[in-house]
């Protein structure tokens, strides 16, 4: 395939950390892809929550949906600017292999049980699940991906934790950038949530439409479609507006990163790394209204009564867990009791038990407090 000058390819990538032959029909990106959706931790996001949990409806997104449609999008802006499709599709595949139960609720928990012994945070999770935590491959740890794929899976990191990553965390030292394909996940990752929870949110009653038609990004759209299709019911509409919405994103990142590209004269994947700030990026305008729609969706969704009396109740189940287990372990499975020894520091011990929790997906979390907590259960 004929990639721009720009992309992440084969060929300039800095490789794995453990060498392996290239593989015979594919590229590595494919390889990584593959690996990704074979792994037992890409299997548990069917049953982890984006801000529902998973027993609360069959039709709200969870992270596997979420992951499939974040890589949908992605691919679709990587064919327009030409960059690595297949690297695309792999960091959004993975990007939420280290997301614990009950989506960001969870997190918190867990990175306060976590505080005095190295926090916890879902993109360094994400990394370790995909570096150490699956045990599939005879010669290494992990699933051994490119580079570029373990630099787009981390997102986020602070310098303190930069330094333990060694070539992986010198762009947060150095405030370098990303691979292009990395940067468009990213927002790509945004597109999909925003306008995602905006369906799941109506769809639960958390939100109405008389709310949004506040939010420009939502009444532009919505207001056009009403015109155009006056009889349509109300259900069609807000599938309507909200693809209308995805595309209108979507063709402002691509336009306005193509614009960015060429104004800085970016002609090969060093220039990328070097430039002082992203260039996959949205216009103003738009910028705006994505912020807006955060705005909306954090005042009125996310602190929604409803989520926050789910949000009390998974910190009560995570925190309880986390106690239970750093107080005994033998209480963990013999998989990871067996990792657990004198010899390991506190903070060594307490990964293994976050490990341990941050790999359970809902309803496994729910049935585990349930088996410690609840006498009439079996064990």
């Amino acid at each position: 395939m004929n990639f721009a000058p720009y992309a992440a390819c084969d060929e300039n990538s800095r490789g794995r950390k453990y060498d392996e032959p290239r593989p015979a029909h594919r590229s590595d990106f494919q390889r990584d892809r593959d690996r990704i959706i074979h792994s037992a931790a890409f299997r548990r996001l069917e049953y982890k929550t984006q801000v529902f949990v998973n027993h609360e409806g069959d039709l709200f997104r969870t992270r596997l949906t979420h992951s499939i449609e974040v890589a949908q999008i992605g691919r679709s802006i990587a064919r327009a600017l030409n960059l690595n499709e297949d690297l695309v599709e792999a960091i959004a595949l993975a990007h939420d292999l280290g997301h614990t139960p009950f989506g960001h609720a969870g997190q918190d928990a867990l990175n306060k049980c976590m505080q005095n012994l190295g926090g916890f945070e879902h993109n360094l999770q994400s990394l370790r699940v995909v570096d150490v935590l699956e045990e599939r491959y005879a010669d290494f740890l992990g699933l051994n991906l490119m580079f570029e794929t373990r630099e787009g899976i981390l997102k986020h990191c602070s310098v303190k934790n930069a330094r333990s990553l060694g070539e992986l965390g010198e762009r947060f030292i150095n405030k370098t950038q990303p691979s292009l394909e990395a940067q468009l996940t990213n927002l790509a990752d945004e597109i999909a949530y925003n306008n995602h929870d905006v369906d799941d949110g109506l769809r639960y009653g958390l939100i109405d439409v008389d709310q949004l038609k506040e939010v420009p990004l939502f009444a532009n759209q919505y207001h056009k479609v009403v015109k155009k299709y006056p009889d349509l019911n109300p259900r069609r509409i807000v599938h309507e507006t909200i693809r209308r919405m995805v595309n209108e994103m979507v063709v402002d990142l691509i336009e306005t990163s193509r614009a960015r590209i060429a104004e800085f004269a970016i002609d090969n994947i060093d220039a990328v790394r070097g430039h002082k700030t992203v260039l996959i990026s949205y216009s103003e305008a738009m910028k705006e209204q994505t912020q807006a729609m955060k705005r909306f969706l954090r005042e009125s969704m996310y602190y929604h009564y409803r989520v926050k009396r789910m949000t009390a109740k998974s910190t009560i189940v995570l925190t309880a867990l986390f106690e239970a287990f750093i107080g005994d372990f033998q209480l963990l499975p013999p998989q990871y009791r067996q990792k657990t020894s004198a010899s390991n520091s506190a903070v060594e011990q307490a990964r293994i038990v976050a490990d341990y929790i941050a790999g359970m997906t809902d309803r496994y979390a729910l049935a585990e407090h349930g088996r410690l907590f609840a006498p009439d259960l079996p064990t």
